[in-house]
C-alpha cells in the first residue's frame, strides 16, 4: 500500500469565498456544482487507488484520523486570508469525502496558501491524504 497519494482540485469559485456577497441562492448553487466538479475529480484518481481507501476506511473505522494536506495555488498574486480560502474550499472538502466514502469528520487538515506560488490560469488545490501525521 502506498503510504500518501494526492489529487489535484480546482481552485474555489469566487463565490464561495465567506467575503463573497453572493445571494444565498446563487451561492448554494455554486456550491453544489463545486462539491460534485471536485467529487468526481476525486474519484477520477481514487479509482485507481482502491487497496489505499480500504485502508483509511479501516483506519478511520479503528478509531484513527485521515490527515489531509491541502496546499493551495491561487490563480493570480492577488491577496487572500488563508482562513477564507479554507472556508471557501469546504464543498470541496465535502466532495473529497463523497468520493472517499469517509466522513469529513475524521479528517485532520493541514492547509497551507502558497501566495507567491500562481498557477495560471485558473489556480489549483492539491491534496495530500494520509493516515500519517506531519510528526511522522
Amino acid at each position: 500500500m502506498a503510504d500518501k497519494f494526492e489529487i489535484k482540485l480546482p481552485w474555489p469559485p469566487t463565490a464561495l469565498s465567506p467575503n463573497a456577497r453572493a445571494h444565498w441562492a446563487k451561492k448554494a448553487k455554486t456550491a453544489a456544482n463545486y462539491r460534485y466538479t471536485c467529487k468526481l475529480a476525486s474519484k477520477s484518481v481514487l479509482q485507481f487507488k482502491r487497496e489505499e481507501v480500504a485502508a483509511l476506511k479501516e483506519l478511520v473505522s479503528a478509531g484513527g484520523q485521515i490527515h489531509v494536506f491541502i496546499d493551495f495555488y491561487p490563480p493570480n498574486r492577488r491577496q487572500r486570508d488563508d482562513d477564507n480560502v479554507v472556508a471557501a474550499f469546504k464543498s470541496g472538502r465535502d466532495g473529497l469525502a463523497d468520493a472517499l466514502g469517509i466522513d469529513d469528520c475524521h479528517f485532520r487538515t493541514h492547509p497551507f496558501l502558497h501566495s507567491d506560488k500562481v498557477v495560471k490560469p485558473l489556480g489549483e488545490v492539491r491534496v495530500v491524504i494520509t493516515g500519517r501525521g506531519p510528526e511522522a
